[in-house]
């Protein structure tokens, strides 16, 4: 496989777990913002999905609508759900003898829904969710189709390791924005809907219920969102992932490109794999969240530079 064609199936596969991810987030703090108005705050979305700086997130943090507009349909907005979409087609568009018919119709009827004009028109009049609905089902669509049509070879490999590097960056930074600052009795004095939309953000609630039967524990959370390698938003589960579709690619790769990175994502795999709540806690969540960043961002530079060319 050319190193331009994995190249594009990896971004495409990012781009889609982003906007699949944008738009869970948006939809929860939509309806978090209709339960608790005097307290809602944007700002932990805008600093997560956006590039704007402080002033620019303060001035937007009250006004929902433009809010769900600038981050769903703004063309002036580099990471809006539309121009991720639209670079995700673009994409696939380029390598189309590598996706399936399927693949190729599902991004390109999501790229034909986002520039509806008439999704503008229900933002501004506060129907919201189900605009958000709809995008969030055509990625659902996206993800069965890939699922069920594409070959398990080297291709859908490459798109694995888009999909599950950007999904544990998002858990982190979500995780990290929500709760890295915060001390201990911070974390204690929030509410059971804090948590309740925390864990809805990454799609997490009705799982966290099943096995954690304290109640809402700021440990549990983290527990949940890091280390549980059961929940699929995980960082380990993506971790796990993430090892074990680059395994496949050995032939792909000289062996000692090969080795090298694969030893990276398996050092850091182990890292997260023997972390316990205690060693996360005396490290400081911020720190240790931010070390394993630093380490997913290292692995995707090598990434580019072994698989894909980039000098």
């Amino acid at each position: 496989m050319l190193s331009r064609v994995a190249d594009s199936l990896f971004w495409m596969a990012r781009y889609m777990e982003r906007s699949d991810g944008i738009l869970r987030m948006l939809k929860v703090n939509y309806n978090s913002s209709q339960d608790n108005l005097s307290d809602f705050s944007w700002q932990p979305v805008l600093k997560v999905f956006t590039y704007l700086d402080g002033p620019a997130i303060i001035e937007l943090d009250n006004e929902s609508s433009e809010v769900l507009r600038y981050m769903i349909l703004d063309k002036e907005n580099d990471n809006s759900v539309q121009n991720i979409v639209i670079h995700a087609r673009e994409n696939a568009r380029s390598v189309q003898d590598n996706v399936t018919i399927e693949v190729w119709q599902c991004l390109n009827d999501f790229y034909h829904l986002i520039r509806d004009e008439r999704h503008i028109n229900s933002l501004a009049q506060g129907d919201a969710i189900s605009v958000i609905d709809v995008m969030v089902k055509q990625c659902l669509v996206y993800y069965g189709t890939v699922d069920i049509t594409m070959s398990r070879g080297s291709g859908y490999c490459f798109m694995s390791l888009g999909k599950f590097l950007e999904r544990a960056l998002q858990s982190i930074d979500i995780l990290d924005v929500k709760l890295g600052s915060m001390s201990a009795e911070d974390m204690q004095a929030y509410d059971t809907l804090y948590w309740k939309y925390l864990l809805m953000s990454v799609s997490g609630y009705k799982l966290y219920l099943k096995n954690y039967q304290s109640g809402f524990e700021a440990r549990n959370v983290v527990h949940q969102i890091v280390l549980n390698t059961h929940f699929p938003r995980s960082v380990i589960y993506s971790l796990d992932h993430l090892h074990r579709n680059f395994e496949q690619l050995s032939a792909y790769l000289d062996k000692t490109s090969f080795d090298e990175l694969n030893f990276e994502i398996g050092k850091l795999r182990s890292k997260v794999r023997y972390s316990t709540l205690n060693d996360i806690e005396e490290m400081g969540l911020h720190t240790y969240l931010a070390d394993i960043k630093k380490d997913l961002s290292d692995i995707s530079s090598k990434l580019n530079q072994y698989c894909f060319a980039y000098s």
